[in-house]
């Protein structure tokens, strides 16, 4: 019996020291070369942080503000992300246009879009973000990247790295996305999964991306739900995901797949713990 429990105790430590030991390696392994932990207060820094404006894809009803603490602020170590039910001005209206962006005076919502894109770009390794999600009908928050060229060259010849999607009426799931473009007329390709999850909003979890030269790994905390090979978007010698992107972080309501709003919700808030960026 002795003996027995000699060996069971001996297998223990060993299996201890092999777990511990690839675990120094594992993180050994990794650099963190960017990140907001959002331990200040106030607007999100200025130094890392931009702002979308204005009504800007999807249908969305919100009108994304620029530097305005009701929508987006820093505050108990957090980035917090509002959708309001607000009138606001629009002030891209413009009677002579068609176009959705421009027809209304005044938005009926609000919220905030802040992106990366002037102040810091990135090119593989892990792109972890911190969050809780808000929740009802209508919500649409997102963690995403789009390629730095995406002024230059357009949708969808940059490429787009949806790193986390959550839609209200489809409430226990998670989405990760890829997409891009398989010829010169920009016809898009989409590659992705979701994984199911119980009430993401109850709490903070972890999305994030492994991006290698051959493939993107999606994960919900620990959980691996999708895997892309990188070649596969290669067309005319050219793969956008083998450059630099930049991130987006937005809450948008309703929309093309946000849907139907339910305005006893509002407001929510997406709430970002930190955003780290590892090589």
């Amino acid at each position: 019996m002795k003996k027995f429990v000699y060996k069971f105790s001996f297998r223990l430590l060993i299996t201890v020291f092999i777990f511990c030991f690839a675990t120094s390696l594992s993180a050994q392994k990794r650099k963190l070369v960017w990140s907001d932990e959002f331990n200040y207060t106030g607007l999100p820094n200025s130094r890392k942080w931009s702002y979308e404006i204005g009504h800007v894809r999807n249908y969305e009803k919100q009108y994304y503000t620029r530097a305005r603490k009701e929508n987006a602020r820093v505050e108990n170590g957090c980035l917090i992300i509002e959708g309001r039910k607000e009138i606001f001005v629009n002030t891209a209206y413009d009677a002579s246009r068609t176009n959705w962006k421009f027809t209304d005076s005044l938005a009926a919502y609000t919220s905030a879009s802040i992106k990366t894109i002037y102040k810091k770009y990135f090119q593989y390794g892990r792109i972890e973000v911190k969050a809780k999600l808000p929740k009802g009908l209508g919500i649409w928050p997102a963690i995403w990247m789009l390629g730095k060229n995406s002024s230059t060259i357009g949708w969808p010849w940059c490429g787009e790295i949806d790193i986390m999607e959550f839609v209200g009426h489809d409430s226990t799931h998670i989405h990760g996305t890829l997409h891009y473009p398989v010829d010169t007329a920009g016809k898009l390709v989409s590659s992705g999964n979701k994984i199911q999850t119980k009430d993401p909003y109850n709490n903070f979890h972890v999305y994030a991306i492994e991006w290698t030269q051959q493939k993107i790994d999606f994960y919900f905390d620990d959980s691996l739900y999708h895997s892309f090979k990188i070649s596969k978007a290669t067309f005319n010698k050219r793969n956008p995901f083998q450059k630099p992107f930049y991130l987006i972080i937005n809450l948008a309501l309703g929309g093309s797949w946000g849907g139907t709003i339910d305005n006893k919700i509002l407001p929510q808030q997406f709430l970002v713990d930190y955003v780290r960026i590892y090589r």
